[in-house]
């Protein structure tokens, strides 16, 4: 079975790639022994993800290790906060704290009529031959309160507008249906299928 990177130390995010990458063996970065810190300095999800597939994609070039790596970052934009919590979701109110993030996140609503939202993620491939980035979005609102699995970031607080439920209330297939995740991977996954020197999957997605 093929391998792939995924530059990633959640556990969460190993098993949602894992499901929806079934034809390739994900690796994680304990097992490739990358233990750095990664400093995610870029203004845009796709300039994070190049950047944490590149820092990986040089320690495998220096351990002798082969795989294509496998980045992603995901953000949740809120209009009616210009954008906010953006690149920074992760670390909005607090780092990885997801019920601190939470909290700012309706204590920034409080009042707002508009609550629309939209999840953007951006996956970068990087191999010893082609850097590729694809991206994926999908659209809802915010709720006025935490609604089923509060287990995983913002999704008890995003009420999908194609499941018509939160996040948090979907099973792990109807979230990766229609998630920005699912989105990207899909565009990766066809990238992958159709793989050649000259396939170029990249420009319908560039920002």
């Amino acid at each position: 079975m093929k391998k792939l990177i995924l530059a990633t130390s959640n556990k969460h995010k190993m098993v949602e790639f894992q499901a929806m990458l079934s034809d390739y063996e994900i690796v994680s970065l304990a097992d490739i022994g990358f233990s750095g810190d990664i400093e995610e300095t870029g203004t845009t999800s796709g300039e994070n993800a190049k950047i944490k597939a590149l820092a990986v994609r040089k320690f495998c070039d220096e351990k002798g290790i082969d795989y294509p790596v496998v980045a992603d970052d995901s953000g949740l934009y809120v209009n009616s906060l210009g954008g906010e919590p953006g690149v920074h979701s992760a670390r909005y109110a607090a780092d990885h704290n997801d019920e601190a993030n939470r909290t700012k996140l309706l204590q920034e609503l409080d009042g707002k009529i508009d609550r629309t939202a939209y999840y953007e993620c951006a996956i970068c491939y990087a191999s010893k031959d082609e850097i590729k980035l694809f991206y994926g979005r999908t659209y809802g609102e915010i709720t006025t309160e935490k609604i089923g699995d509060e287990s995983f970031c913002y999704d008890c607080l995003f009420y999908s507008a194609d499941l018509k439920k939160t996040f948090g209330e979907a099973t792990e297939e109807e979230k990766d249906s229609v998630s920005h995740r699912g989105r990207a991977v899909v565009e990766l996954k066809e990238f992958l299928k159709n793989k050649n020197p000259n396939f170029d999957r990249t420009l319908k997605f560039n920002k």
